[in-house]
């Protein structure tokens, strides 16, 4: 009977000092995971933490994107408005993620199923873009002469001579923010100017003052174009012009610091943006810089 109480007290002990010793144990590597990480572990936790920055600067991105292409949308939307009286062709609601899927796990179907359905609004987004452009086609052929002034006014210019267009403009005397109505196109004194578009010479201006020597050219469908500082004129009130004939040079007055024509253009009496309508002018490329320095310059030369 003692044997076996010493046999019982000595298997307890040994279960009491192996549940320690595993729970030593456990604690131990507990402890040790917490404070010391492994090679793989080091390495996942870089990678989180570049996924995480990489996440962050993406959704940023992401973000400016969206805001770049909205403005881009809404600068799209005023032009064709401005130029044809139609709304611009939406692309509707397709995505990049509409077109790509990330996950090798998807099936076939669903591939095919995706292909079909973003073909389907890609085929419908052309329709609508070929129906804008076939409206635009029959105001045009219903109404030839109801086009605005689309040509340079300055032959063989580069975008570089684009200045600051329609809107608040530091004043170059002033120096004070006033409202800019046209835009400034940089040339050198003597350098011809050309009619934007067939019309009649509805006003000419000789003054030292102000816009300088100017003439206005009725285009006879609400649409006026408007040339200013000129140095010689050389078309007179009640003449009828060609597109692309010489109207007059480019001048300069006291208060402007470089030589330059400045251009408006007017729909019904009222100021609209001369860069708009120098697309079908140039190339894209072009257009999209003269665009961009026309918003960017602040301070006009007038």
């Amino acid at each position: 009977m003692k044997k076996e109480s010493k046999t019982r007290r000595f298997v307890g002990a040994a279960v009491r000092f192996m549940i320690a010793s595993v729970s030593m144990a456990i604690v131990l590597y507990l402890l040790f995971a917490l404070v010391f990480s492994t090679r793989e572990e080091k390495a996942l936790q870089r990678e989180n933490r570049l996924y995480r920055s990489t996440y962050s600067r993406l959704s940023r991105q992401e973000k400016l994107i969206a805001d770049a292409v909205k403005g881009l949308q809404e600068q799209d939307n005023a032009i064709y408005t401005e130029l044809f009286r139609t709304h611009a062709p939406s692309p509707g609601d397709l995505s990049a993620a509409d077109l790509i899927a990330d996950s090798d796990t998807l099936s076939e179907s669903f591939y095919l199923n995706s292909t079909a359905d973003a073909s389907e609004r890609l085929m419908k987004m052309a329709s609508s873009v070929d129906a804008n452009f076939a409206d635009i086609f029959s105001r045009i052929a219903q109404h030839p002469d109801s086009l605005p002034p689309l040509s340079l006014p300055l032959k063989d210019m580069s975008y570089v001579q684009t200045g600051a267009s329609v809107g608040v403009k530091q004043h170059p005397v002033h120096k004070l923010g006033l409202q800019h109505d046209g835009l400034d196109l940089i040339a050198p004194q003597g350098s011809p100017v050309y009619a934007a578009a067939s019309g009649t010479v509805s006003n000419v201006t000789h003054s030292r003052k102000g816009l300088g020597n100017v003439v206005v050219i009725d285009h006879g469908n609400g649409y006026e174009s408007k040339y200013c500082l000129l140095a010689d004129v050389l078309v007179t009130k009640g003449r009828n012009v060609k597109k692309g004939q010489q109207i007059g040079t480019v001048g300069i007055t006291m208060q402007a610091p470089a030589p330059h024509l400045h251009y408006e253009v007017l729909f019904k009496g009222k100021t609209c943006d001369p860069v708009h309508y120098l697309g079908a002018s140039v190339n894209p490329e072009d257009y999209s810089r003269m665009l961009y320095m026309s918003v960017r310059t602040a301070q006009s030369l007038d």
